[in-house]
């Protein structure tokens, strides 16, 4: 396995990684702007208040994306196990 083969594969699964973590990342975001904002509005100081929203945006969003994050995981799995010959020997 030389350097630049680790590197690789190392750069491939920081690039999926965020590329999963990015939908659900953004959908909690927006939806605590939007609780933030109605907080802010409305004078409620409730910390508590944001966490059941976000957890639905995040169901949401793994319900929408779901697929999407299914196929680019296995695409991504199925690439490093076609691989693992070469890097052997």
């Amino acid at each position: 396995m030389t350097p630049e083969s680790v590197m690789t594969l190392g750069r491939q699964g920081i690039e999926v990684t965020i590329l999963l973590s990015a939908p659900l990342l953004l959908s909690a975001l927006v939806v605590g702007l939007v609780v933030s904002i109605f907080q802010a509005a409305t004078q409620i100081n409730e910390m508590t208040l944001s966490f059941i929203p976000k957890m639905i945006g995040i169901f949401v969003a793994l319900i929408v994306a779901g697929p999407w994050m299914l196929t680019i995981i296995t695409n991504y799995m199925q690439r490093v196990f076609s691989s693992i010959p070469s890097m052997a020997g």
